[in-house]
């Protein structure tokens, strides 16, 4: 069975890159609280509200 492009593209931004990206983001403020750098910390933090947002921006264009 085929899937069309579509269907693919919206499960890859709603189901798949954000849950991914908050994963690394958490990963990211964990480091950066522990060895207290900055830097990993707001990146993180930045990463995962991206990861939180993302479907809601990016799939209302791709889905029309």
């Amino acid at each position: 069975m085929a899937y069309s492009s579509l269907t693919m593209s919206s499960l890859l931004f709603s189901h798949i890159i954000p849950p991914i990206l908050a994963f690394i983001g958490i990963i990211l403020i964990a480091t950066g609280i522990m060895d207290r750098k900055n830097r990993f910390t707001i990146l993180g933090v930045v990463l995962f509200l991206i990861a939180g947002i993302m479907p809601f921006i990016i799939l209302p264009f791709i889905l029309g």
